[in-house]
């Protein structure tokens, strides 16, 4: 059975997310930053987190339906912590991917009662100067609407090389069925993360964090991850994993990547946690 796509309606916007898993453990998925929206891929996540059922229910949110013309990650991190709000959800396991870590750390830094665990993947918690180049380039194709292009260039960096000649033809596909629309909302997207700096304020994270990240990340860099683990608090249960070879999408390149993901939230020192969801508007 495909998932459904519910919406929580809230003052002001909506945000799409999926959710699966019938677990008492709530887990919030912040994906990165793409151009085709994670819930056309609902079905495929779903498959990819299989393991997780059993303990988790597992959220998966967008960002917001209507974009405004600028939308800082700080700004996308309140609106995530809305949604989760009025979805009932709280002291839950987070997992946030390259953009969707930023917007994990700022919310372990605002709202810690939201946090009990939290997994950071292939992200930055500074993305001034030459971090920023990588997407600015990105900005650039979007903005002369060179769909293909774009995917070539997101696939490049992201992918090792191997993996990125093997679906050169896929991407270059998805590519041609990219909107205007699609592209003026990554444009946005992606201009969120200019000058995201929060490592000053990462002292105030207080739940185990694990980082984890990759020597050959072309997106943000090698020693994104490090500078993370070097200004969190040394919690117990902290930890950092390096892996080298599997890109900036690590996170679905690496085989064994959401075992240890799996094994980080499955925390079993921790209460038993039962929570009760909300309902949202289907769409």
């Amino acid at each position: 059975m495909s998932i459904v796509i519910e919406r929580a309606d809230l003052p002001g916007f909506s945000m799409r997310y999926f959710r699966f898993g019938r677990g008492g453990s709530p887990l919030v998925i912040l994906p990165g930053l793409s151009i085709k929206s994670v819930m056309e891929t609902a079905d495929a996540v779903r498959n990819g987190y299989a393991a997780f059922e059993e303990d988790f229910t597992v959220f998966v949110l967008d960002r917001r339906a209507v974009l405004p013309p600028a939308y800082p990650i700080r700004e996308a991190a309140k609106d995530t912590a809305a949604a989760l709000d009025a979805l009932g959800v709280r002291d839950a396991c987070f997992f946030g991917a390259s953009q969707g870590g930023m917007i994990a750390m700022e919310i372990a830094v605002s709202r810690p009662d939201l946090v009990r665990r939290l997994a950071l993947g292939s992200t930055a918690s500074d993305v001034r100067g030459a971090r920023y180049r990588r997407i600015a380039e990105w900005i650039g194709l979007a903005r002369k609407k060179d769909a293909v292009g774009l995917y070539l260039a997101f696939g490049a960096a992201i992918y090792p090389p191997a993996v990125f000649e093997k679906y050169r033809g896929v991407l270059v596909r998805i590519g041609e069925t990219v909107t205007e629309e699609e592209l003026e909302r990554f444009i946005i997207l992606a201009e969120g993360t200019k000058d995201f700096f929060v490592t000053d304020r990462l002292v105030g994270i207080r739940c185990p964090v694990f980082v984890i990240g990759s020597r050959d990340d072309a997106v943000l860099g090698p020693d994104a991850a490090a500078e993370i683990a070097g200004h969190v608090p040394d919690e117990p249960g902290c930890q950092t994993y390096i892996y080298d070879g599997y890109g900036h999408a690590a996170f679905d390149t690496a085989p064994d990547y959401r075992e240890k993901l799996l094994h980080f939230f499955s925390d079993p020192d921790a209460p038993e946690r039962r929570f009760t969801c909300r309902t949202a508007d289907h769409t």
